[in-house]
């Protein structure tokens, strides 16, 4: 069995869409991790085996991961609204997880070639790639 780690941010909207699908579609164990309390709180409510928040279980969590999904944001140092430390996105970015990133445009990070979707969208299409790859 994978593990999965689930990063996100600010309300964990997009983690808790995410836990709620990997819960329904794998037989895998979800790791919520927020980059702050609430996010982990709400992708715990849909379903995540573990959960924890704040810089340490980011990094923690990044060492072994097999997979690690979040908005792009999570590789880039004070995105989220500063939520994300220089220390997480390096954490994530080293990691030698496979890095699945949800191309949201937002926090002065562009993806240039991907086209703009919406939210239920992204999850679908992640959901199919994860699939794919565990």
């Amino acid at each position: 069995m994978r593990k999965i780690v689930v990063i996100d941010g600010q309300g964990g909207k997009i983690g808790s869409l995410l836990v709620s699908r990997l819960k329904a579609e794998t037989n895998c164990e979800i790791y919520a991790i927020g980059t702050n309390s609430i996010a982990a709180s709400a992708m715990l409510k849909a379903g995540a085996d573990y959960g924890a928040a704040g810089e340490n279980p980011v990094i923690v969590n990044s060492r072994d991961a097999g997979v690690i999904i979040g908005p792009i944001g999570i590789i880039a140092a004070d995105s989220l609204l500063g939520e994300v430390t220089p220390a997480m996105a390096a954490a994530v970015g080293q990691s030698p997880a496979v890095k699945v990133l949800l191309p949201i445009n937002r926090c002065n990070n562009y993806v240039v070639g991907v086209r703009a979707m919406p939210i239920p969208d992204l999850i679908d299409e992640t959901i199919k790639y994860v699939l794919t790859i565990i």
